[in-house]
């Protein structure tokens, strides 16, 4: 005997619950809550999802899909400095992006450390290549730029939340860009 169909759009439900996450945090959202706005019972959600962890981890999954596309999109750019370029345009626009909640979801969950890391070792891959071909001068430098990138992408996300408008977030990889080294 088959299980009674699902009476909810499970896409939906994950939708809303990576939004639930990347507004209130792991912490700040609870099973009640996500069931609420879902308006379905906690078994359903169980059910589909597994505990709240599962549910969050395939929220954070949908969110990182986009992420990485676009990620890696930047990073193919044909020199290192054209890709930090278009990292912090697409960060700045990303994270002011009307319709979403502002800033980023992986740098602003404690629980994602290892994703940032992720990040910022596609970053750092990148900068070193362009160290190989000659476009910085050492690994050490491209090393160097890497942290510089990944301080002004948190302080970026950082600032969105806090409100900054995306002028503001432009202007700041704007500047950012131009720091280059020479």
């Amino acid at each position: 005997m088959a299980g009674r169909p699902r009476s909810f759009d499970k896409d939906a439900v994950l939708r809303m619950a990576m939004r639930a996450f990347w507004e209130r945090g792991f912490d700040g959202v609870s099973v009640a809550q996500l069931c609420a706005e879902a308006e379905i019972a906690a078994p359903s959600l169980y059910a589909a999802f597994g505990d709240k962890v599962a549910l969050f981890d395939k929220a954070c999954g949908l969110y990182t899909e986009q992420l990485d596309a676009s990620l890696e999109s930047d990073l193919s750019a044909p020199t290192a400095r054209e890709a930090v370029e278009r990292l912090l345009r697409t960060s700045a626009e990303h994270f002011s992006a009307p319709g979403q909640p502002p800033g980023c979801l992986v740098m602003s969950e404690p629980r994602l450390a290892e994703r940032r890391g992720k990040t910022r070792e596609m970053i750092r891959e990148r900068l070193r290549r362009a160290a190989a071909e000659g476009e910085l001068a050492s690994v050490t430098e491209a090393d160097g730029v890497a942290a510089f990138v990944d301080t002004v992408l948190a302080g970026m996300a950082a600032l969105a939340r806090d409100g900054a408008g995306r002028a503001r977030l432009l202007d700041a990889a704007r500047y950012a860009s131009a720091a280059w080294p020479a």
